[in-house]
């Protein structure tokens, strides 16, 4: 009875592997590998993009123009920290490409381990230091508004996150898998589109609850 269990687990096992593999990154056709990531990609870049433009939006809408101001004070921060994102994800990515492709399944694993574990060092700096150096970052990027210095401590605390999701979504997509990727920015952008508009207008947070919305979304 126990052989005839490893034997039916063992089998349900290379199933799994077999449906779940990525061997068919070395043996598709490149035009139909291209469609394949080309549109997920596209899509993911798109819905990452929306964060800003629905934050942009309901603000408007909700506390004005000086809202909007706050937010584009803080934006260049974001954009540095997707840069490191990027560079973490991306370059993470082109290793474990590299690595399958030679058969080096161990090499490409070590390689997200050192990614993730850099991911979580990073975005833990990042957090900490854009909160305890917001007033110093609001000035430098040209405004000492109130709004700006609250935005900014606000999404410091999703920074974290922020970094890792846009870097996983990279790995997942050279591991074999951009829909699953797709799907998880897109989970994140339509919470954040859902909960902008209830911490704006009927609890009244303001950018402070457009920032909240925002790393909420991040973390899901």
């Amino acid at each position: 009875s126990d052989m005839r269990l490893r034997a039916y687990f063992g089998q349900k096992k290379g199933i799994y592997a077999m449906e779940h593999s990525n061997q068919f990154l070395g043996t598709a056709p490149v035009g139909k590998l291209m469609k394949q990531y080309a549109v997920p990609c596209i899509i993911s870049l798109l819905v990452g993009a929306l964060y800003n433009i629905v934050d942009q939006i309901f603000i408007g809408q909700g506390v004005g123009y000086l809202g909007n101001a706050a937010t584009n004070v803080a934006f260049p921060l974001v954009v540095l920290v997707n840069a490191i994102a990027l560079m973490l994800g991306d370059g993470c990515a082109a290793n474990i490409s590299l690595c399958l492709g030679r058969k080096q399944q161990r090499e490409a694993d070590d390689t997200i381990s050192h990614s993730v574990t850099l991911m979580i060092v990073g975005g833990i700096i990042c957090a900490l230091g854009s909160f305890l150096f917001a007033p110093q970052i609001a000035v430098l990027f040209g405004s000492t508004d109130t709004e700006a210095l609250s935005y900014i401590r606000t999404i410091a605390w999703g920074f974290p996150f922020q970094l890792i999701c846009p870097a996983l979504t990279a790995i997942i997509r050279a591991d074999g898998c951009p829909q699953y990727s797709m799907k998880c920015m897109i989970v994140g952008a339509v919470i954040n589109l859902i909960l902008d508009p209830i911490f704006i207008f009927p609890l009244e947070m303001g950018v402070v609850g457009a920032g909240i919305a925002t790393v909420i979304g991040q973390v899901a």
